[in-house]
């Protein structure tokens, strides 16, 4: 084996399962053929060693991603969306299927969609169907066309193409792809708990105001309830409240079904900095305060919160302008999966989370949870999706250095620290021509 082996990467810093330790990651074909220790390197047509600030991971897989095209290119596109992810060190992400025109709620859909994106990406993508109103019999043709899930709002999803469910037509699609053994993903807020007379144009106490932790407890004890009557698999995206986390605690404890993820702008910032007028760090569930924040970190740190993903959610910049300030009617979304793993990191460090929980957070757990086994680890048998990360340096937030199609981030001007400095898909550098591939749920 060792005689054909494309590639070794070698390392002194490696995260290899649930350790830091030092490794040489030999590749053939695109996946890892053997991980042995750093000093017994097997041979190869090509050796890399990487640097001794530099330590060696798996490629990040963010299931949470917006990219917007076709429809809504001016937004974002397959193209900017997957240079940005390779450059933050993912080499998996898994697109929502708004904010799309058409959104992947029907099988002609998700073709067009498929047709935009090939031959277009830089990383590895996946697709969400969507679970709208009217669209039942359009959930099992779309399963097996390989979607990864079905994604619902319980409350307004913010474009007219993809309606939300009913608490009725909820349980209903949640019976639906308890059948077929889909994943159904939840906005989960209570729009009928949402207070639109607290918004205050440009002050953000309004705007938190408007959106209180209740709604989303309610919107949580909702999918909960169905998730155990079904019996199916349900997940709730973008937690933002820490006090909904008992609820999935028992919930889980008793047998049912039911995963959550936050993001990383809720780990990093608090309400109470975010200046009036701000509307970068508009995003719906609200960035809440540092009480709650350190709450999310406590339900990280045990198990509670089971993945971080980017919820990259981007707009143009007069999108994110209007209203000039005004939080009720600047678009919600923060753009960030370029930033995802420094910033993750940056705070992780600060509470003295090693880069292993990182990794297990932003690669393993999610790949594991959407059926990716080959992805985000470095073991025999996956994909050779590798970064090479600097986790000591330090760099500021420059818009204009982001790939991401529109110069606006919630952290521009942010020191963070860690520095993807190479990203690897299937054992090729990520370089100027696009070679990621299109995912079907099922198949490797």
């Amino acid at each position: 084996m060792a005689a054909d082996l494309d590639l070794v990467v070698r390392a002194r810093r490696a995260v290899v399962g649930a350790a830091e330790v030092p490794a040489a990651v030999g590749i053939a074909d695109g996946r890892i053929a053997v991980v042995t220790t750093y000093d017994d390197a097997p041979p190869a047509a090509r050796t890399v060693t990487l640097d001794d600030d530099e330590v060696l991971l798996p490629g990040l897989v963010d299931t949470h991603v917006h990219v917007n095209e076709p429809g809504r290119a001016e937004w974002e596109g397959f193209a900017t969306a997957t240079r940005a992810a390779a450059a933050g060190g993912v080499t998996t992400i898994v697109d929502m299927p708004l904010n799309s025109v058409p959104p992947t709620t029907t099988l002609a859909a998700l073709e067009v969609k498929r047709r935009t994106a090939e031959g277009r990406v830089w990383v590895d993508v996946g697709f969400w169907g969507g679970a709208v109103p009217g669209n039942r019999a359009d959930l099992e043709p779309l399963h097996r066309a390989g979607v990864f899930g079905f994604k619902c709002f319980l409350l307004d999803s913010g474009v007219e193409e993809f309606g939300h469910l009913e608490p009725d037509e909820f349980a209903l699609a949640m019976r639906d792809c308890a059948r077929l053994g889909a994943l159904v993903i939840v906005h989960a807020e209570d729009g009928r708990l949402l207070d639109e007379t607290a918004l205050d144009g440009a002050h953000y106490a309004g705007f938190l105001a408007s959106r209180p932790e209740a709604a989303e407890r309610a919107a949580v004890g909702l999918v909960i309830e169905q998730a155990r009557g079904t019996g199916g698999r349900a997940h709730i995206v973008h937690l933002s409240s820490a006090a909904a986390v008992p609820a999935l605690r028992e919930a889980r404890a008793a047998g049912v079904d039911v995963s959550v993820e936050t993001c990383p702008h809720y780990l990093t910032f608090e309400a109470e900095q975010i200046a009036d007028g701000a509307t970068e760090l508009k995003c719906c569930p609200p960035i809440r305060d540092a009480a709650n924040r350190e709450g999310l970190w406590a339900a990280l740190a045990g198990g509670d919160v089971d993945f971080v993903v980017s919820d990259h959610s981007p707009c143009t910049a007069e999108l994110k302008a209007q209203g000039g300030g005004d939080f009720g009617a600047a678009w919600g979304g923060i753009a960030s999966v370029q930033l995802g793993l420094p910033a993750v990191w940056t705070a992780a460090r600060a509470r003295n989370h090693p880069l292993v929980d990182v990794v297990r957070w932003m690669a393993a757990a999610p790949a594991d949870r959407i059926g990716l086994r080959h992805k985000g680890r470095i073991a025999a048998g996956a994909d050779a999706d590798l970064v090479r990360f600097a986790p000591d340096e330090e760099f500021v937030v420059d818009v204009a250095k982001l790939h991401h199609r529109n110069p606006v981030s919630a952290y521009a001007g942010r020191r963070l620290t860690g520095v993807v400095r190479e990203t690897w898909l299937r054992g090729r550098p990520v370089a100027d021509t696009p070679q990621g591939q299109l995912l079907r749920s099922g198949e490797r």
